[in-house]
């Protein structure tokens, strides 16, 4: 199960009813923050959750409105006396950004680690998900984030009785131990089926469309993309800032054939995005014009009888 959180869903700068871009995911114990912006802080409170928690911090790029709630943050996390450390990803110059920033949080009873991406594409593991970077096309050094989470085979208890093997060992091969005893090898793939569909989510903002974009979102539960405008004349001016209408992110939805596109990362002059999802619905129909906080909770495919 993982749980998937659209904090704020503004570009540029706050609304009384919108705040900056923010995207919340927690699975198996673990938060990832992906951008920071002004007000995350005040999203996390009014999602119910508190910012103590979370294990990760990815930033797309090093824009204001998305790294500026960064500093409060980590107060916010040291006055609670958070003692574990943080993991902060981003594109490269991460670290001098970050003590730029500290500047005004410059004692933190927590260590905090910081890894640059220098690739096109970079994955960092954890333990049961990955966290896939991926550059997007935008006017500074940006990336879009995947975050996958594996499921592994399912257990035959049947393949283990046939090759009779002991019922002490079952559960140690379960958690992928070799186990050599008697004079045999046990090892877990004589008793765990092959990988099972895991989950899946795909974030990008601030970019124009490219092709790694549809690459990376293919096999998406869910993908969340800049909508930063909705009017039909605008396309020319998200073209020279480099960013993204509605109709371009269904576009690249449509490509990828997902299941759900959440649009975000809106245009303070756009007002009521809602507006502009009929015509956007006529290229990609399952598009949502989503609003701060918007919550799904993601699950597993049931097991094929």
């Amino acid at each position: 199960m993982l749980d998937v959180s659209l904090l704020g869903t503004g570009g540029m700068m706050p609304l009384p009813y919108r705040w900056l871009t923010s995207l919340m995911l927690r699975y198996n114990g673990k938060s990832i923050l992906i951008d920071c912006g002004e007000g995350t802080q005040i999203a996390l409170r009014e999602r119910g959750w508190s910012p103590n928690p979370i294990d990760v911090i990815c930033f797309t790029h090093y824009h204001a409105d998305h790294i500026s709630g960064l500093p409060g943050m980590l107060l916010t996390m040291g006055n609670a006396e958070r003692k574990e450390p943080l993991l902060l990803i981003g594109p490269k110059g991460l670290t001098k950004t970050v003590n730029a920033l500290r500047t005004i949080a410059p004692e933190l009873p927590f260590e905090i680690e910081c890894v640059e991406i220098t690739e096109r594409e970079q994955e960092i593991e954890f333990d049961g998900f990955t966290i896939k970077a991926f550059r997007v096309n935008h006017s500074v050094t940006c990336y879009g984030y995947s975050m996958i989470v594996h499921r592994g085979g399912k257990f035959d208890k049947d393949r283990a009785v046939a090759q009779e093997i002991p019922l002490k060992l079952w559960s140690r091969l379960q958690k992928g131990e070799v186990i050599e005893q008697d004079g045999r090898t046990y090892t877990p793939d004589m008793v765990i089926g092959a990988p099972r569909k895991g989950l899946k989510v795909t974030y990008c903002t601030d970019t124009r469309p490219t092709e790694s974009i549809v690459e990376n979102a293919v096999g998406s539960d869910l993908l969340i993309l800049e909508g930063m405008y909705g009017e039909p004349d605008k396309w020319i001016k998200a073209k020279e800032n480099r960013h993204m209408t509605m109709q371009e992110a269904a576009e690249m939805a449509k490509k990828a054939d997902v299941p759900e596109l959440w649009l975000t990362h809106y245009s303070p002059a756009l007002l009521h995005p809602e507006e502009f999802i009929g015509e956007v619905r006529k290229i990609f129909p399952n598009t949502v014009a989503a609003r701060d906080g918007r919550t799904v909770e993601l699950k597993f495919e049931e097991d094929e009888t």
